[in-house]
């Protein structure tokens, strides 16, 4: 048996377990039925930090779908004040 991935664009990456030479192109999702296309992945590649593959698939699903937000983040709060030694004055502000 050879575990094989396949990619749904609303679920991300799912796997499956099936005899070697017998993955089709496409699958349907487990979660939502959906098509899922077969990705082809290095060895062993999938045994890695959860977490990590996660922020990997929403990284790799920005270049395509970037998310679109309603109104910009807050704005950054002020800098902190200049120290109270006169030498740091006479440095170049940017």
């Amino acid at each position: 048996m050879a575990i094989y991935v396949y990619r749904c664009d609303t679920h991300g990456a799912t796997e499956r377990s099936l005899p070697i030479g017998t993955a089709q192109r496409t699958t349907e999702c487990t979660t939502c039925g959906a098509t899922a296309f077969r990705v082809y992945t290095a060895p062993r590649l999938s045994l890695g930090d959860a977490t990590r593959r996660a922020l990997i698939d929403r990284t790799e699903r920005s270049a395509d779908q970037p998310d679109v937000v309603s109104s910009p983040g807050p704005r950054p709060t002020r800098r902190a004040p200049v120290a109270a030694n006169p030498a740091l004055r006479r440095l170049p502000r940017p």
